[in-house]
């Protein structure tokens, strides 16, 4: 068992987990220096599902990595529509827990975290991981593990995706976005989504409002009390009715607006987020 007072070099490795008709997808892997076994933290990236790539969160993950946690940053397809991303992403889960005992990991378990689009994707494949879209491609070979995910942690998501979209179009009552939003924001969505119904169908508040029973898996969700990118009525919905479904969520809301909470880890902001991610990961996986 591993303890977060201890701090451990990190080696760090870009790898192939799974290959799309000769182009691969890789995984930033941050491994721990030591026989552990520590947790493994699928880390995914924002970018309105459409943009970024695993190099995006290299700093928290290799300080998180200090702490004894296996992180591995994926790239998933952002230029294919609803579900690709999330397809890469379970098979990423199912690879993961294939590799655990090379990488002195613990068996079995694989929580996955995320910032904006990827904490909206981590929490769409933790409550759905028997999902036959997301579980769509086959298994590594020998492979008997599943997409189940032991935890999930959210950092300013953009939780709605149709919510966010009518907000950044202007078309909300309850709150006004940013100028210059509406020009830049709801083509991305057009993009991956395609249709105000995949966006809905994907919006994991609504699927429990909704009355889909799912998985629900322990979670750690942070974000500032303003976040211009990402409406606080959607959040505030999904956390009531995750927990109206039953599902165990622990929430920190920064006070006021600012950077990203993981933009600058010298900040006292930065220090007590990765405090927070640590200590979630090391009680829900090991």
């Amino acid at each position: 068992m591993t303890t977060q007072a201890q701090t451990y070099n990190v080696d760090i490795a870009d790898v192939e987990y799974i290959n799309h008709g000769g182009a691969p997808l890789l995984a930033k892997l941050f491994k721990p220096q030591g026989s552990g076994p520590f947790p493994i933290m699928l880390e995914l990236h924002g970018g309105a599902w459409v943009r970024g790539a695993r190099e995006n969160g290299d700093v928290a993950n290799e300080a998180l990595a200090k702490t004894g946690v296996i992180v591995a940053a994926l790239d998933f397809r952002t230029q294919d529509s609803y579900p690709a991303s999330l397809a890469d992403i379970h098979y990423a889960v199912r690879w993961a827990k294939t590799q655990a005992a090379s990488w002195n990991g613990i068996p079995g378990s694989v929580g996955a975290m995320g910032t904006s689009s990827g904490a909206h994707q981590a929490m769409l494949l933790g409550m759905r991981p028997n999902d036959s879209r997301y579980a769509a491609l086959p298994s590594p070979a020998g492979s008997s593990a599943d997409g189940t995910l032991a935890c999930v942690i959210m950092v300013s998501p953009v939780i709605d995706p149709l919510g966010r979209y009518l907000y950044a179009k202007g078309l909300r009552d309850d709150c006004t976005p940013p100028e210059g939003m509406g020009e830049r924001t709801p083509p991305m969505h057009e993009q991956y989504w395609g249709t105000e119904e995949a966006m809905a169908e994907g919006a994991p508040g609504r699927i429990l409002a909704g009355g889909e029973k799912t998985a629900l898996p322990p979670t750690l969700a942070l974000r500032r009390d303003y976040e211009a990118a990402h409406p606080r009525p959607d959040f505030d919905e999904f956390v009531d009715q995750y927990r109206k479904a039953g599902g165990p969520i622990d929430v920190t809301i920064v006070d006021g607006e600012g950077e990203g909470l993981l933009s600058d880890l010298s900040s006292d902001v930065g220090k007590q987020t990765l405090e927070q991610m640590g200590a979630f990961i090391h009680k829900h996986i090991g």
